[in-house]
């Protein structure tokens, strides 16, 4: 078997308890708040239309903004209950709509009849509408089931385990296998689910014939054996295990991976056990380290000066990272455990082939023609201060400003698709991919001096900081470049990545 396959399926039974558990429990929930809803809703003409319309709203917000809001709305925590409370915000629209519709479009006679034999209105509900109306809303519950599993996915970015794990991580990683097997476990657990529930649906469809009938039975006992089999993994990923010693984060990007294997790697040899949370947005990881949700990370010093101290001049690397160490420590009693060693700054930067056609050396030379040029920045380039600073210090737009993920924009580059990107000082795609870095000769782009922040729970503990601390001006940017290089342009393991640095840090 291929060492890339069975290192991925070894991560399958805990990428698949933790991903079940999110869906059954925010399916669970959903279908327990969306049909009282639905029934008050039918026995409520004043609210029934504004309550469509609410949940109607709420599908239509882009799914990582609600977990983003989930998670500021929570304090900035993360994991299980952001990712649950936004999963069961997600699957109320199917279930809602479906319980309204079954309930409304029952015939008129039958309901005439029941109040003819003297039912009160709660027996017809219980004992005829409802009944009636059951597969209607399974109907809606087996949507909402596949919705649920997809979405699922993105729990990953707010540091609950799920598939998306593996398919983040991929991506960043350009690891296909792992993200394939992501796909195809996600695609098989929507498949098994919403055959459960239709087993579910088929029973109650056909609920008048002799229960005792062959295929009644047999269709009853698999959709017991489903549900069972189903609620008991779940369960079972939420016993409670022993808690690591500290939670490690990243961001989800090539180098950040690399990081936090890193420190986990420096944790776990002094004895300690490690837990990582990855691919978590900058915000959502600034602020689980001020809470204490994850003990330790890797942030940028133009990071916190211009999201955090909403600065936009540039005094210079050395100012910078003192002022963001500061900042942090006083204001959201983080703790600067020291500078790893290496910059990673943004740099825009071109084939070296259309630069060398357009006579580009420095941002300067590209305002003549960047109105006609297609740039391409990672998924937060264009909205940061950085990209602020750069328009406003060289009065530069262009043509188009496209986001990519940064696989995707490196390829997008290499294939022609954009004449330039905001990159990465530290990449080792751009040697490999032979782009020419344009300079910037006005100073506008902040420095990024990598800083090794730690919650101030964890910094209390000695042998914690005393490791971490050993890391401290350890890492150059050749050597962060190397590392890049070998996940990014080779296509090795981030912890073949993690163990040349180790190599580097103690030869």
């Amino acid at each position: 078997m291929n060492e890339n396959l069975r290192e991925q399926l070894l991560l399958l039974p805990e990428y698949f308890q933790g991903h079940l558990a999110l869906t059954l429990i925010a399916l669970t929930l959903g279908i327990a708040i969306s049909i009282p809803l639905g029934i008050w809703a039918t026995q409520s003409p004043a609210l029934k239309r504004p309550l469509l319309i609410t949940v109607s709203i709420i599908q239509t917000v882009p799914s990582i903004a609600i977990l983003a809001l989930v998670v500021a709305l929570l304090g900035g925590q993360i994991g299980l209950l952001p990712a649950i409370v936004a999963l069961v915000l997600y699957c109320m629209l199917p279930i809602v709509r479906n319980t309204v519709t079954g309930l409304e479009t029952i015939a008129p006679d039958v309901l005439e009849a029941a109040r003819g034999i003297g039912m009160s209105p709660r027996q017809i509900l219980t004992r005829v509408r409802l009944p009636l109306a059951l597969p209607v809303i399974i109907a809606g519950i087996r949507t909402a089931a596949v919705w649920t599993v997809g979405l699922a996915t993105l729990s990953t970015l707010v540091g609950a385990t799920s598939f998306g794990n593996y398919i983040f991580t991929g991506l960043q990683t350009r690891n296909l296998v792992a993200v394939t097997v992501g796909s195809v476990a996600a695609a098989v657990m929507a498949v098994a689910l919403d055959s459960i529930i239709g087993g579910i649906q088929w029973l109650t469809e056909n609920r008048s014939q002799e229960a005792s009938s062959q295929q009644f039975k047999r269709a009853r006992l698999a959709v017991l054996f489903g549900i069972v089999a189903g609620f008991s993994l779940a369960a079972y990923s939420l016993l409670p295990k022993p808690s690591a010693d500290f939670v490690i984060g990243g961001k989800p990007f090539t180098e950040q991976y690399i990081l936090a294997g890193l420190l986990a790697a420096e944790l776990q040899n002094a004895g300690f056990s490690v837990d990582q949370r990855l691919g978590l947005g900058t915000d959502i990881l600034y602020e689980a380290t001020a809470n204490g949700s994850v003990d330790a990370y890797v942030e940028y010093s133009g990071t916190i000066w211009s999201n955090r101290m909403r600065e936009t001049e540039n005094p210079g690397k050395e100012v910078v990272l003192e002022a963001a160490a500061n900042f942090l420590e006083e204001n959201d009693g983080m703790v600067s455990i020291g500078p790893l060693g290496f910059q990673n700054l943004y740099t825009l930067a071109m084939r070296r082939d259309r630069a060398e056609e357009l006579g580009i050396e420095t941002i300067d030379d590209l305002l003549p023609v960047a109105r006609t040029l297609i740039a391409a920045g990672d998924l937060e380039f264009f909205g940061r201060l950085e990209w602020i600073s750069l328009r406003d210090t060289y009065n530069i737009d262009f043509a188009e400003k496209l986001t990519f993920s940064p696989t995707l924009m490196y390829a997008a580059i290499d294939e022609r698709q954009v004449d330039l990107i905001a990159g990465y000082t530290t990449d080792g795609r751009i040697a490999a991919y032979d782009l020419k870095t344009i300079e910037d000769s006005r100073n506008a782009i902040l420095p990024y001096d990598s800083m090794l922040l730690s919650s101030a729970t964890a910094a209390q503990n000695p042998e914690f900081m005393s490791t971490l601390s050993a890391l401290v001006n350890k890492i150059s940017d050749n050597a962060m470049r190397e590392a890049n290089r070998l996940v990014d342009v080779d296509g090795r393991s981030v912890s073949d990545a993690v163990a040349y640095l180790q190599s580097i840090i103690r030869p």
